[in-house]
């Protein structure tokens, strides 16, 4: 068969990046946009189709190239209407008819999939997943994401909501409240955020020696998880209780996930995993510790490899997949 290719789009809430991609997973140079969301959603899509035409011709490629299109979005949605209902990170935005509006205007195939989803679904293609069957991704960041991955199927779920995996409950005791509103969900344990936020309570509490006391001092923006698990590595007590309490929390996530759809593979993405083998290394040790020991020795548990690439690689991929079923 001969090479196909792929216009991948992924839109955050600051930037929206695209880049052509072949049939065998291998992409062009990437295109970035601001979103610009406080402009409306008029903009918003019209900026979309442009980055979209940019990536075509920094392929070198022509729009009759192009066999299917490819958008991941952020936040609430409507994934079988195509629609972005009301994202808190692209406000104002609405009931945002995105797939619809990026078909209307290239008369191209297109596919619509969340964020998080996408970026697993890159993983599993070309990425640490691609040697799976089955996978479950964790985005580490401002948040908790996810995306779960069986047999070439994105678990979307029926009302769009599949693989909010961050939102697993962890705590049903006095548990730490969420950006979501709610209490005891991984998130509020185990993103970066969340790693920040424990991290001062325990200085707080903690009156004894520590190199975190004086980021927290001289500027708070400079108590960052990196420097956190920096400080862990070089030594410091309450820095190496924060990290290994995280590795721990991130491990009954994944073997809950293990336990309900017994993956292939684990995958952990993000910023977070700057931190290294260690504590994936911790990760892995508490999994043996907590999950069956079947899953425990049989799930590879890995670092992501696509980096932020992840997104508009999953959303070729999602467009790949509807050509595929259209063939």
């Amino acid at each position: 068969m001969s090479k196909a290719y792929f216009v991948g789009l992924d839109v955050g809430g600051t930037t929206m990046k695209a880049a052509v991609v072949d049939s065998d997973g291998l992409a062009g140079p990437a295109v970035v946009s601001d979103t610009e969301s406080y402009k409306g959603q008029d903009h918003g899509l019209a900026t979309m189709c442009d980055t979209i035409r940019k990536a075509v011709e920094a392929a070198n490629k022509k729009l009759a190239d192009i066999a299917a299109i490819g958008v991941a979005t952020p936040g609430t949605m409507d994934i079988k209407a195509g629609l972005i209902l009301d994202p808190p990170n692209l406000k104002p935005w609405r009931d945002v008819p995105v797939r619809d509006h990026i078909l209307n205007h290239f008369k191209i195939p297109t596919a619509f999939q969340n964020d998080a989803n996408a970026a697993a679904f890159g993983e599993y293609w070309v990425g640490a997943g691609r040697t799976a069957k089955s996978m479950v991704l964790f985005t580490l960041g401002t948040g908790v994401g996810g995306g779960i991955i069986i047999n070439d199927y994105v678990l979307e779920g029926e009302h769009s909501h599949g693989g909010e995996i961050g939102h697993l409950k962890i705590e049903m005791t006095n548990g730490r409240r969420c950006g979501c509103g709610r209490l005891g969900c991984l998130e509020a344990y185990a993103s970066a955020t969340a790693v920040v936020k424990r991290c001062v309570e325990a200085l707080e509490k903690d009156s004894g020696h520590s190199v975190l006391r004086q980021l927290l001092n001289k500027k708070e923006s400079e108590l960052t998880s990196r420097a956190i698990f920096t400080a862990a590595e070089q030594g410091d007590t309450l820095a190496q209780t924060i990290v290994e309490d995280t590795a721990y929390y991130l491990a009954v996530g994944a073997i809950n996930m293990m336990h309900t759809i017994d993956p292939d593979a684990i995958v952990f993405a993000g910023g977070m995993i700057a931190a290294g083998e260690s504590f994936l290394n911790r990760i892995r040790y508490h999994i043996c510790e907590l999950a069956f020991p079947v899953p425990a020795s049989k799930t590879e548990v890995r670092y992501a490899l696509l980096g932020s690439d992840a997104g508009f690689i999953g959303a070729a991929a999602c467009a790949r997949q509807l050509w595929l079923k259209s063939k």
